[in-house]
This record gives C-alpha cells, sequence and structure tokens, in this order.
C-alpha cells in the first residue's frame, strides 16, 4: 500500500480489515505523516514500511525507506496486489515497475495515467485485469463496461459526474474573495485537500477525463462531464444503440477500493449501503465553463497530447499549493495554469520517463514564476 495515510489509504486498510480472511498487509508506505504510519504498523503488523521523507524513523517492521522505497515495496515478490494511492508524478515510476512485475496494480494516483499514460498501458494490456481503478468515477464506468462485457467501439461516450463542488451556482465575481477554507467545504465527498480543490475548480475532472481516455480507449472528444450535485451516480456509460449505464454508489470510497480488491467477486464489506427512497431526487446540468474554464484548459492539453498533461497536472499543483498559502486568489489558479500550458514547447516527440521528468521541472519553474508576478500585481 503506497500512501497509506492519506484519505484513499486509510480507507483501503478499513477495508482489509473488514475482510481478515482474504488478505493480509505486507508494506506500508507513507511521505510525511510518521504518526499514523506508525500506529497503522502497530495495527496491522506489515513486513515493511517506508516513510519516504525520515529514513530509519520506523520501528517493528523492516524499513525501507529512501528513494527507491516505493518501487521497492511496488516490487516485492510476496506482494499479489499493490495498491497506489500516493500522490504526484511519484507514484509513475513504482506503477510502472508494478507492472512490469506482474502484480496487481489498484491505482488511485491520477498522475500516473494523466502524465504517462503512454507508458503505463501497454504495460497493462500485457496484463489484462492487472490494472483496476479505484477513483469512484473510472471504478463505475469499469463496472459497467464489464456488466455489458464491452469493448470502446461499442461505446459511444463515457460521461463522467461531478459534484459541482462548493462554488457550484456561483459566478466569476462571486469567487474573486473566496479562502481555502471555503474551497475546502467539499458538499459531498472527505478527500485531501488537493483532490479537495480540484473539486473546486473542476480540474478534477478534466484530469478524470484524461485518465478515461487512456483506461478505456475512449477518444476525448467522446467523454463528456455532467454536474450531479447529490453525487450518487458516479459515471455513465452510453452506447451506439442509446441505452445507457450507470453505477451508483454511496459517497464511500471503501466501495470502489473493495471492488479493485476483490474483482471479479462482489464480497460483503465495510462500505456504506444506498438508499434510494431516502435520497429521493437525482438532477444533472452541464457544467459552467465560463465560471470553471479549467475544464476545457484540460480538455485542449489531452488533445494535443504528449508532455502538455504533465504541465497542466503540474502547473496545477503550484497553483493550488500557492492558493492554500494565500499568494494566489482562487480564480487565478486557472489563470496560472493556462498561461503554463500556453508556454509550453515540448522538448521531445515521444512520452518517455525523461521527458515526463524535464517537462514537470519545466512547469514547476514557469507555473512559480507566474504565482509570483500574479501575487506582486495584487
Amino acid at each position: 500500500m503506497l500512501g497509506s495515510t492519506g484519505s484513499i489509504g486509510r480507507s483501503t486498510l478499513d477495508v482489509l480489515a473488514s475482510l481478515p480472511d482474504r488478505f493480509y498487509v505486507l508494506g506500508l508506505a507513507a511521505a510525511r505523516n510518521q504518526e499514523l504510519l506508525q500506529a497503522q504498523i502497530d495495527r496491522h503488523h506489515p513486513q515493511f514500511a517506508a516513510l519516504t521523507s525520515v529514513p530509519g524513523a520506523l520501528r517493528d517492521v523492516r524499513d525501507v525507506s529512501g528513494s527507491e522505497a516505493l518501487t521497492t515495496l511496488a516490487t516485492l515478490d510476496e506482494a499479489s496486489i499493490v495498491v497506489v494511492a500516493t500522490s504526484g508524478h511519484a507514484a509513475i515510476v513504482p506503477t510502472l515497475r508494478a507492472l512490469d512485475a506482474g502484480k496487481i496494480v489498484a491505482l488511485a494516483n491520477k498522475e500516473s495515467i494523466v502524465a504517462a499514460g503512454a507508458l503505463v498501458m501497454p504495460l497493462a494490456r500485457q496484463h489484462p485485469g492487472h490494472l483496476r481503478p479505484i477513483d469512484s468515477e473510472h471504478s463505475a464506468i469499469w463496472q459497467c463496461l464489464h456488466a455489458e462485457r464491452a469493448d470502446p467501439a461499442k461505446v459511444r461516450r463515457l460521461v463522467l459526474t461531478a459534484s459541482g463542488g462548493p462554488f457550484r451556482g456561483r459566478t466569476v465575481d462571486d469567487l474573486h474573495d473566496v479562502r481555502p477554507s471555503d474551497a475546502l467545504r467539499h458538499p459531498t465527498w472527505d478527500m485531501g485537500a488537493k483532490v479537495t480543490i480540484d473539486s473546486a475548480t473542476l480540474l478534477n475532472k478534466g484530469l478524470e477525463s484524461i485518465e478515461a481516455s487512456w483506461l478505456f480507449d475512449v477518444p476525448i472528444e467522446r467523454i463528456d462531464v455532467l454536474v450531479h450535485p447529490q453525487s450518487i451516480v458516479h459515471s455513465l456509460v452510453e452506447f451506439h444503440d442509446g441505452a445507457i449505464l450507470a453505477q451508483l454508489g454511496s459517497h464511500d470510497m471503501r466501495l470502489p477500493i473493495q471492488y479493485a480488491l476483490t474483482y471479479p467477486e462482489r464480497l460483503s464489506g465495510a462500505s456504506q449501503r444506498l438508499d434510494l427512497a431516502d435520497i429521493g431526487c437525482l438532477t444533472f446540468e452541464a457544467p459552467d465553463l465560463e465560471t470553471f474554464p479549467l475544464l476545457s484548459i484540460a480538455r485542449a492539453a489531452a488533445e494535443r497530447g504528449g508532455t502538455y498533461p504533465t504541465v497542466l497536472s503540474t502547473a496545477d499543483e503550484v497553483a493550488v499549493a500557492a492558493f492554500m498559502h494565500e499568494r494566489l486568489r482562487f480564480v487565478d489558479i486557472a489563470r496560472v495554469v493556462e498561461a503554463t500550458v500556453a508556454a509550453h514547447q515540448p522538448s521531445a516527440a515521444n512520452v518517455t520517463l525523461e521527458a515526463i521528468a524535464e517537462a514537470d521541472d519545466w512547469a514547476r519553474h514557469v507555473a512559480w514564476e507566474q504565482v509570483r508576478v500574479m501575487a506582486a500585481a495584487r
């Protein structure tokens, strides 16, 4: 389990604890939360663990912390499933190495597909069924396609749903003075800060659209987004005959996590049950692309391909961090990302690990310069 102290990691450990006869925890990794990681070690008794920011800080476990810790854990001979829930581009190499080693990868890291889909998906196709999405939207599409035994040729379009975030219905003028604490008040999901801010800007749906295009081999122009405030329908698949299949579930990440771990079985587990009578009404609306332009910016980056999606995700990471530290206004997140993507000139035609690293470094520098200029102009 890579990223065990984050929201997905904690939910995954809940699922594992509810299925003790099916799974045991071999290894755990976290970046900085030493106290929680040690508590997880004490409870789940893994053989291996890594705190990548502080090597040698863990007790009662074989500490494999260091620069190669994530890859070491992802390729342990004894491991059958690797859950990748760590954030950022640091997950790309462990994901590739785990797939190359024949592991089942339950993936909750967007950047591995957004930036490196051209590298990840060929490996995944060599081991059918070994790449399993955890994100609720992609799990929903996967479940609908599996139920229909469908290939991409039968699909007219994929539809991802978005809650609309805390600012649904607001105008651009309404958003000039919002604070990080306002943006972190997600109406339905309990997520990490970065993902919650991305949900508020709708960039999250742009990244998920890119991810869905790679995972399900559907062109970006056949992937749509609908705002669905109740967050009960997680995604839909429309087929060429006009039929639409949807997957519904509660606001509980333990359901898609468990499905990724136990596929193709469906077992009783720790997730919440859904009561449609209690919910009563499900509504849908088109996203407001004028107020939330990052969805369109993300789709344009996907159409350009290459390292543009890497630059998109890196620039967003920088802009969100600046907003969280109140160096940038909420409305300027999109401006930083758009300016950085527009300035990008790929140095290589093909996507490689080296090209991704170079684009990431370049985008980080340019985006921080954009933040500095905008902060000075306030």
